[in-house]
């Protein structure tokens, strides 16, 4: 039967299921459904390619920043190391690690010797914090986008099968048969909305499932390297309370 159906519409006069017909075939609300789904493909595929780009300029960096910041806090050397974060405009680790030392270090040089209550480690641990959020919050910049467009495409593309339906119905009616001639336009509307919507929905999916958990191997990384910092600030100041509580100084 369905072979059938395919041998009447191969040898039907005027009828062929090319791009071109199938486009021509199209009403406007159907062709607008076609728009809005192809721009929503440019857009996740921009999405992809700058996100890509992104997370391997912030990978690449926050490698080359950890090995040249580890031996500078190692030999007590925090002015260097901010230094050395700001060549690494792309990691998110040195940002979030310039923003915790130039916090300490602003603490150390303005209140050398804190009162009432004033604690310079959780000043710098509020201050890797704000940053922190506002590093993940560029890092996550355009995925959004792709969850939106994963969820909404099959329903717009069903929204486009249905106009299709009822252009079929409509070729029915105006015909008085039910033959494939009269319904094999409308049918074509139908099955190329159902598909664009499933192929732009589909890809963005799976992309924005990747790139989430990128994002949550990023910020395992700025916590522990969140971490590692406040333990380099809790053993300098340790360090100089003994110094001062030896020399008779009360901090």
């Amino acid at each position: 039967m369905i072979n059938s159906l395919f041998i009447v519409a191969q040898t039907a006069p005027g009828i062929s299921f090319g791009p071109k017909e199938i486009w021509d075939s199209m009403t406007w609300i159907s062709k607008g459904v076609a728009i809005l789904l192809i721009f929503m493909s440019i857009w996740s595929l921009y999405v992809t390619i700058e996100r890509l780009i992104t997370y391997s300029r912030a990978r690449k960096q926050s490698l080359e920043f950890a090995k040249k910041i580890t031996p500078l806090l190692a030999k007590d050397q925090p002015a260097e190391a901010i230094e050395v974060s700001r060549k690494y405009k792309g990691s998110h680790l040195a940002r979030v690690t310039r923003a915790g030392l130039i916090e300490f270090l602003y603490d150390q040089t303005t209140n050398p010797n804190p009162i009432g209550g004033h604690d310079v480690i959780e000043a710098a641990k509020r201050a890797i914090e704000r940053e922190g959020l506002v590093v993940y919050s560029d890092l996550k910049k355009g995925v959004g986008g792709l969850a939106t467009i994963a969820t909404t495409a099959p329903f717009i593309g069903l929204f486009g099968t249905v106009i299709g339906i009822i252009n079929a119905f409509q070729g029915m009616a105006l015909s008085g048969s039910g033959g494939i001639g009269s319904v094999s336009k409308g049918i074509s509307e139908a099955l190329v909305a159902t598909a664009l919507g499933l192929g732009v929905a589909i890809p963005a999916a799976w992309l924005f499932n990747y790139f989430t958990n990128v994002l949550e191997r990023f910020q395992v990384e700025m916590s522990n390297s969140a971490s590692e910092l406040v333990d380099f600030f809790i053993k300098k100041q340790g360090a100089k309370q003994g110094a001062s509580h030896a020399a008779g100084v009360r901090v």
